[in-house]
């Protein structure tokens, strides 16, 4: 049985380097004591997260180990519960790559301010997408889509922030580039999805969120590359469009506003550098709705955007790939939607990401959750959409075929109940 040891007692004074050594020591609770699950997973977001934390510590000690995802890294989530959720792991992609110093510096050098989580894939997006409209010579979203993988993947000269205004002079002079991004390589396999990511477990602090330890974990199809053109036809004298659709309200309003900051840094260097290049771009309110969100993406294709830095969530980046990008072939590239539905979209290769699919985080999960908190059994609380029932499922068959874990059941919550106490019983009781 997992022991009952709390987490930050353990990890206190403990650097990352020394982080790896514990898994497996580090002890999980007995959640139900009377017979529940050792641990508890959930998956949603801060919006739905103040509540339903609130009712989980009115019935349940803060000894109980929880885990969490992304979706629910805000740094604010803490003060506005009322608790300091010290029993809380969590996991997130995270920034990995090889110009992620350079990516920090620029941020704070603009904004006064450390970058938040999905920055550095939302700059990613960004800047992979102007390479490929340079190298594309064109507002074209077929042409941009065929110049997404020749700008990205290995061949040519390596392009990163601190060079990127070079490698957006050479592409648009019909050069091989190798953009070398701040969350990872971005190289995109047969997919969209990244080939490679790196992950982050970390922990809430006082006043915001910490990371104990990163780790690199390969993508689904390392090896695929997927189709791009033979040419690179180029263009100087022209303006590239890259439109924005990111939320500034809703569920992920407190992390779209970093994000959005991110993405409106590639556009800053061109247009401040002293070229023949000028990036236009247009930011829409996905409000972290469906409807809002399909609203917003028709405002950019019908303004002629052909390429989408966005959108942010799994349950608006799907209807907007079905409904808006896809018919209309514009090319989008999600920094932070992860659920695996993006990845079997039909989306004749119109859609990527910048961030890793939750076929990759679930193991993530159900590996921490085995080794690094001892749980030998657990249940999952998850918000219901594409996002948190796939992440759930992922999880859980992970931890039970991977790992001789027990899920003891999966349970879906609604977003924007008043009270989600029914939800967190169903989840805690014994099997």
């Amino acid at each position: 049985m997992a022991r009952n040891v709390r987490r930050r007692d353990v990890l206190s004074g403990i650097g990352a380097a020394g982080l790896a050594s514990t898994a497996g020591c580090i002890g999980g609770l007995g959640g139900g004591g009377g017979g529940g699950p050792d641990m508890l997973t959930v998956v949603g977001y801060p919006e739905d997260g103040i509540q339903l934390f609130r009712d989980f510590y009115s019935s349940y000690s803060d000894d109980v180990n929880i885990l969490i995802p992304d979706g629910l890294r805000d740094g604010d989530l803490p003060g506005q519960v009322g608790n300091d959720m010290s029993n809380i792991t969590g996991t997130a992609p995270a920034a990995g790559g090889p110009n992620q110093e350079a990516f920090q510096s620029l941020y704070e050098d603009e904004y006064g301010e450390s970058p938040g989580v999905f920055t550095t894939q939302s700059y990613d997006s960004v800047a992979v997408g102007i390479l490929a409209n340079a190298a594309a010579g064109e507002n074209d979203g077929t042409a941009i889509r065929d110049q997404m993988r020749n700008v990205a993947n290995p061949g040519g000269m390596e392009v990163g922030v601190e060079n990127f205004v070079e490698g957006v002079e050479a592409a648009a002079n019909g050069e091989d580039v190798n953009f070398q991004g701040s969350s990872s390589s971005v190289n995109f396999d047969q997919n969209g999805d990244p080939a490679s990511a790196a992950y982050a477990i970390w922990e809430f602090t006082e006043g915001g969120t910490e990371t104990a330890e990163v780790q690199q974990f390969e993508g689904s199809n390392p090896d695929g590359n997927g189709p791009s053109a033979d040419e690179i036809p180029g263009g100087m004298g022209r303006e590239i469009m890259v439109g924005i659709l990111l939320p500034e309200t809703g569920a992920l309003a407190s992390t779209g506003a970093d994000m959005i900051n991110a993405a409106q840094l590639p556009a800053i260097q061109v247009n401040n550098a002293d070229i023949d290049l000028e990036v236009t771009t247009q930011l829409e309110d996905t409000e972290t709705n469906s409807q809002s969100g399909v609203a917003a993406a028709n405002s950019l294709v019908n303004a002629g955007f052909p390429y989408i830095c966005g959108s942010a969530s799994s349950g608006v980046n799907v209807p907007v790939s079905q409904e808006v990008l896809i018919p209309n072939q514009v090319v989008g590239c999600s920094p932070s939607s992860t659920a695996l539905s993006v990845t079997n979209l039909e989306d004749d290769d119109y859609i990527f990401r910048t961030a890793p699919s939750d076929r990759l985080q679930g193991r993530v999960m159900a590996q921490v959750a085995s080794e690094r908190l001892e749980a030998e059994s657990a249940a999952t609380l998850y918000v219901n959409n594409d996002y948190g029932q796939q992440l759930s499922n992922r999880f859980s068959s992970v931890f039970e075929d991977e790992f001789d874990g027990s899920v003891f059941r999966q349970v879906a919550f609604n977003q924007g109940e008043s009270s989600y106490s029914s939800v967190v019983s169903e989840a805690m009781s014994a099997e």
